[in-house]
């Protein structure tokens, strides 16, 4: 298992597919079983695991966009958490 690092680039894991759903006035996480509704803040971090951002130019991003500071461990940890899901992967 190769470990997470500020340039790892995450992206949504083979089998999952992440939308935003009107309905549910949410971003979910589709997979043939059935489907995650992400809070607020899962949204935004899941929507910017593109494979093309890295861990710090996603926390770079969310400080940013909420006016934030100190957000990198909450980051990293949702992350983590994701990737023991299979919600998200990194080479």
């Amino acid at each position: 298992m190769i470990e997470l690092s500020s340039d790892s680039r995450p992206r949504v894991g083979a089998g999952f597919r992440l939308q935003w759903e009107p309905a549910q006035n949410c971003h979910v996480l589709l997979y043939p079983e059935g489907m995650v509704k992400l809070n607020g803040s899962a949204g935004e971090i899941m929507k910017r695991c593109d494979g093309q951002r890295s861990v710090g130019e996603i926390v770079a991003e969310l400080e940013a966009a909420f006016d934030a500071k100190g957000l990198h461990g909450d980051v990293v940890a949702f992350i983590e958490m994701a990737r023991k899901q299979r919600w998200l992967t990194w080479a």
